[in-house]
């Protein structure tokens, strides 16, 4: 690795990080920052078993029917990782041990939860079921798995009602229609583009477009704009960064792609102005975060999506880089997770290095996965306060730095976990 790649100073934006001075911290000087490829393989391995013997093999079946079933920070997170880990290395034992984790989910997701989308709700636990019983060629299985995806879609009426606060579903990736076309996406992506017809999705896209625009019917700047628990959020987990990101994957009509642009043209320029960063919220004033659930890695990633569907319009390319200076110049985050740590600020460098094609965010991605590497163990207990009631899940904890290591084997096929291409 080159040299020139530097890990930037280990500060946040309104708190010193002395708590980082127990730990091996990456030496800025050195000419590598990054482990050779074969060692992310071997940690990623043994990260994924750890996760494994912690959240499944450990418990027995008494524990298991109280468990989390969510992909968020529950067990199905585990088979996420496993499947990750089929995908990057042909396992055939990870696959099998998927699919017997997803059966597992699925018994008790509707006694743990309401909710329809991928991250946490039974939207995840079919949609990965599903995909999971195709790898293995067990087509009657996959087929029961869409009936019930299909089966809670239409109990929800998902096209009608208002948004959250109202009499309908919110608008969010976490809980709302976005998580629920995310899974949608996620079941065409690995089993053809009409295993879910057009006629059930695209009612569902037109939806949240209509949600967006009476969300900003009081703005006249900004096209379209959501509310959660009566907050008008910008970030990927609750707002604006991951409903545009799934809306982007569908086809949209001119009008709906200029309403598209126009919010985050709107975005852009309301960052802000010393650092670059973006709002957790609307007419926030603190520069406090910069993570995949809240500020400028979840803007990153959807403004890398909007940069390859809007390829004519350089401006989304650079917005995209100039959110990715932002996550590299913020440095390391107290938290290990893909929702608020450094692993998920380490996928904004992957969707740059497919966006861009320049090394220089491959061997970011890598230095902060070394960090991650040398210091995970520690990292996931001091950054939850102590507390190891998610360390093992995946956007809280060690099973999404295990998918970020994974990832790293291919970078120009990386994605963020549950994202499709």
């Amino acid at each position: 690795m080159s040299s020139a790649v530097k890990l930037p100073s280990q500060e946040s934006h309104d708190e010193s990080n002395e708590w980082l001075d127990s730990f091996e911290k990456p030496d800025p000087t050195a000419a590598n920052l990054s482990l050779p490829t074969e060692t992310f393989l071997k940690a990623a391995m043994s990260l994924k078993d750890q996760v494994v013997e912690a959240t499944w093999k450990r418990g027995g079946e008494g524990w298991r029917k109280g468990i989390d079933p969510t992909v968020h920070t529950g067990l199905l997170g585990t088979a996420f990782a496993c499947l990750r880990s089929y995908e990057s290395t042909g396992r055939q034992q990870d696959l099998l041990l998927c699919a017997e984790i997803v059966d597992s989910c699925a018994m008790t997701t509707r006694e743990f939860t309401r909710h329809v989308t991928f991250l946490c709700g039974s939207g995840g636990v079919y949609a990965l079921g599903a995909v999971v019983a195709n790898h293995i060629g067990d087509y009657q299985r996959r087929d029961m798995y869409l009936d019930l995806f299909l089966e809670v879609a239409q109990e929800r009426a998902l096209p009608v009602g208002p948004e959250e606060g109202g009499f309908g579903m919110s608008y969010d990736l976490l809980y709302g229609r976005a998580g629920f076309l995310w899974a949608a996406l996620f079941i065409n992506k690995h089993l053809g583009e009409q295993t879910l017809p057009n006629d059930l999705i695209m009612p569902v896209v037109n939806a949240v477009l209509a949600g967006g625009r009476a969300g900003a019917s009081d703005n006249t700047t900004c096209p379209l704009m959501y509310r959660w628990h009566g907050t008008r959020y910008w970030g990927a987990a609750h707002g604006l960064a991951g409903i545009l990101q799934v809306l982007l994957h569908f086809p949209l009509s001119e009008e709906d792609s200029e309403d598209v642009k126009g919010t985050l043209r709107y975005m852009r320029s309301n960052r802000f102005p010393h650092s670059g960063n973006y709002p957790s919220f609307e007419g926030n004033p603190r520069d406090k975060l910069v993570q995949w659930s809240h500020g400028a890695t979840g803007v990153a990633i959807t403004l890398c999506k909007a940069s390859q569907v809007f390829s004519r319009d350089r401006e989304f390319r650079d917005a995209a880089i100039e959110a990715g200076e932002v996550v590299w110049k913020n440095g390391l985050v107290k938290k290990v997770g893909l929702s608020d740590g450094v692993a998920g600020n380490a996928y904004a460098f992957l969707s740059l290095y497919r966006l861009t094609g320049e090394p220089v965010y491959e061997e970011r991605a890598k230095a902060f996965a070394s960090f991650l590497y040398r210091n995970a163990g520690k990292l996931v207990t001091v950054g939850h306060a102590g507390t190891t009631e998610h360390a093992y899940s995946l956007f809280q904890g060690l099973a999404g730095t295990a998918c970020l290591l994974f990832d790293l084997l291919s970078p120009e096929n990386s994605r963020f976990p549950g994202e499709v291409l």
